[in-house]
């Protein structure tokens, strides 16, 4: 039988590894606390990748608050790859996910920016951990104005021809884009074609290009094409040509078209022999004078036939003269007495005259003919019979033309007994008038 002491002996020996056991336990605890953390995050990612799923596809990504007036230099590449987690059975379509980038806040001109790809899905069953890409890198620029000159590249002209002046219109176009894009524009190019005995003449497409001639993408021409016009002559020859002024409609009432003069007077064209041999003189393109009521300068263009180009004057301007279109009218007038003394009777051989008027048509418009009457100067008329010359008083812009009677004679005679009160005669009131026109040159 073992004694009790023997018992404490084992224990005595049992208890110093117990505590070597412990020791070795809590030695660098804080570390292995957190070896067993990072193996049980570890493996709660595994469990996690092996949940969640991949989806391959093309996800347009939108571009969201951009600012207005600015230009996104840089083309979006798409989402191709998206990490989602769903319950068993639910399977997404490239619909089910929208990708976005927000602009919001972003200043223009800045360069290039890295901005984060959203990607949400449009079914709430699915859940979106992760694309690729997360990230895309952009460039927002402002959108900018500029005017641009348009330039006909010189071209060499076919064996046994030659090239007459190159017109084009418009001479100018609005170019927008992005405004670092933009500053490297120098012109908007049209590129023609030449062929022998075909003359130009058509809309070309317009090129922006920069000082070395390539072509600048990203910027909108407007307009987008221009009109081209170049001769192509087999028997050039050149002339001197008078200018001969179209005039078409009709002056005001009462005015009348007295000269056209151009200016210049003179225009040397150049066109196959054929083809100005013919000519005499080179018109202008119609001026209308419709309505003019005094004389003007206009300005207009030749009307070149086909094929026939001027080399010196591309606008004329027309120096309108107008002249007043005149007339004649005549109206049955009364007397009137000037100078008539009180004490003296008057009578005359006639008390009506025929009145001939003349002037611009406008002015015998105005004219009332109920207001002229003629005049007979009787001052210092001694008694008896005198022959007194017709006069009249007329308004401005009308004219005395003659009268009939252009004399009249007037009889002065003295009251034998009246005192001079009852002498007085009041000299005879114009009669009704009746006018009637002549027409004039």
């Amino acid at each position: 039988m073992a004694s009790p002491a023997g018992d404490d002996h084992d224990l005595g020996r049992t208890g110093p590894a117990v505590t070597r056991v412990i020791r070795v336990l809590v030695h660098n605890w804080p570390l292995k606390l957190a070896a067993i953390g990072l193996a049980t995050l570890l493996y709660g990612g595994l469990v996690f990748s092996q949940s969640t799923q991949p989806f391959d596809g093309v996800i347009p990504v939108e571009v969201r608050n951009k600012p207005t007036n600015t230009f996104l230099l840089t083309d979006i590449e798409p989402v191709t790859t998206i990490r989602y987690f769903a319950p068993s059975g639910v399977r997404p379509i490239t619909s089910t996910f929208k990708a976005w980038i927000d602009l919001a806040g972003i200043e223009p001109g800045g360069g290039a920016i890295s901005v984060p790809v959203h990607v949400d899905s449009i079914d709430d069953r699915i859940s979106v951990y992760g694309s690729e890409p997360d990230r895309v890198t952009i460039n927002l620029d402002k959108l900018d104005r500029r005017t641009v000159p348009v330039k006909v590249p010189q071209v060499a002209a076919p064996e046994g021809t030659e090239l007459g002046p190159t017109t084009v219109e418009p001479t100018e176009v609005q170019i927008t884009g992005p405004a670092s894009v933009l500053s490297q524009v120098v012109e908007a190019r049209a590129n023609v074609l030449i062929q022998a005995g075909v003359d130009v003449d058509q809309d070309v497409n317009l090129v922006p290009v920069d000082a070395l001639g390539d072509a600048v993408a990203q910027v909108n021409v407007v307009p987008a094409t221009a009109r081209v016009t170049i001769p192509v002559f087999s028997n050039k020859e050149s002339r001197t040509l008078t200018i001969s002024p179209l005039v078409t409609g009709a002056p005001a009432a009462g005015f009348a078209l007295a000269d056209a003069i151009a200016e210049p007077l003179v225009v040397t064209v150049e066109g196959d022999i054929d083809d100005i041999g013919p000519l005499v003189s080179i018109d202008t393109a119609p001026v209308s004078i419709n309505g003019l009521s005094s004389g003007a300068t206009l300005e207009t263009t030749l009307a070149l036939p086909a094929r026939v180009v001027a080399l010196d004057v591309q606008t004329v301007r027309v120096a309108i003269t107008l002249r007043p279109v005149t007339a004649t009218r005549n109206y049955s007038v009364g007397l009137a007495l000037k100078g008539a003394r009180p004490d003296r009777v008057y009578s005359t051989s006639t008390d009506r005259v025929q009145l001939t008027v003349g002037g611009s048509v406008a002015d015998l418009d105005r004219l009332e003919g109920a207001t002229l009457v003629v005049t007979l100067d009787v001052t210092d008329l001694a008694p008896g019979t005198t022959t007194v010359a017709v006069a009249a008083d007329l308004p401005a812009g009308v004219a005395f033309v003659n009268a009939s009677p252009a004399t009249i004679r007037v009889t002065v005679a003295v009251p034998p007994s009246a005192p001079p009160a009852a002498a007085v005669s009041a000299p005879p009131s114009a009669g009704s008038l009746s006018p009637s026109a002549s027409p004039g040159g």
